[in-house]
């Protein structure tokens, strides 16, 4: 077998649109302008951009250019490695924070890629200090405490046993206090009010560092949820914020797929794998060039 044919076939291979099966297209532009929508909604507040799971799935580096171009300045993503490829593809300049913190025994990678610790726990807090003291340097963080999400982010205990610690925060720039909402899609439930005096709570125990509580739906909550900084990242993508209503952001995303067979089916013919579908009447079917590889969900097989 010689090194051409070893190639492996999810290797990225330039094709015409003609050769392709299906394709998915990311109207970068769109994503942009929900940046905008989204920023206009804030007023002056600053207005992070969530890049995790690779942008949503539709490519974390491509789309956290496309926002680096419209300003934006302060990325978060879920893990290390997805900070590093970032880090690669921005340069220096933006603010890059891992969500989930630094996984034990990575902080030295962390602090090489220029990332800051989003700190979830007591244990992450020690283990970031540690990792300033070994470079020699102060090390940035945010400092993630649960006001009721029951997710990440340190408990009411743990966020009283580090304020009396007058060396907890040693070596730490502590740049912003943040916490999640809960049910911020539910604009009128009492859940969204009781997470945000539990975060003014919580976050006047902490050393004074800007503000972050909004998510993509928590910045339609209105002014009292935008404190200094937002993070939103599933309207960015075109997701809908606020369900109850009307979409207020742009699509993003195209797939199309190509008709490669159809038939004529008569009643009581049988489709597809364990027949999942019977036809009651006679109809024309199409069978298309998408399936599972392509992401279409295996639940989804009788849709």
């Amino acid at each position: 077998m010689n090194d051409a044919s070893k190639k492996s076939l999810s290797e990225k291979v330039a094709v015409s649109e003609t050769a392709a099966g299906a394709i998915l297209t990311v109207d970068l532009g769109a994503i942009r302008e929900n940046y905008r929508r989204l920023k206009a909604r804030l007023g002056g507040v600053g207005c992070a951009s969530v890049v995790k799971a690779d942008g949503y799935g539709l490519g974390g580096p491509q789309v956290a250019a496309a926002l680096a171009a419209e300003g934006c300045d302060i990325f978060f993503v879920a893990h290390l490695v997805e900070g590093v490829l970032l880090r690669q593809a921005l340069g220096s300049r933006p603010a890059i924070y891992v969500l989930n913190g630094i996984q034990p025994g990575a902080e030295s990678e962390a602090v090489e890629a220029e990332l800051g610790a989003v700190i979830n726990s007591v244990g992450q807090l020690a283990a970031w200090r540690a990792a300033a003291q070994r470079a020699g340097r102060t090390l940035k963080a945010a400092i993630q405490v649960d006001s009721g999400m029951s997710r990440l982010g340190m408990a009411a205990a743990e966020v009283e046993a580090v304020a009396a610690d007058p060396q907890a925060f040693d070596g730490i720039d502590v740049t912003f206090v943040m916490s999640h909402l809960a049910r911020a899609d539910e604009p009128k439930h009492p859940a969204n009010e009781q997470q945000r005096l539990e975060f003014e709570r919580l976050r006047r125990m902490l050393p004074k560092a800007p503000a972050s509580l909004a998510n993509s739906s928590g910045i339609f909550l209105g002014q009292p949820f935008h404190y200094d900084l937002a993070r939103p990242g599933a309207a960015l993508y075109g997701i809908n914020p606020m369900p109850a209503e009307e979409n207020p952001m742009l699509p993003v995303v195209r797939l199309q797929a190509k008709v490669i067979q159809t038939r004529s089916l008569d009643r009581g013919a049988g489709v597809g794998y364990g027949h999942i579908f019977h036809v009651t009447e006679p109809l024309a079917a199409a069978t298309i060039s998408l399936g599972y590889a392509d992401g279409w969900h295996r639940r989804a097989a009788s849709a």
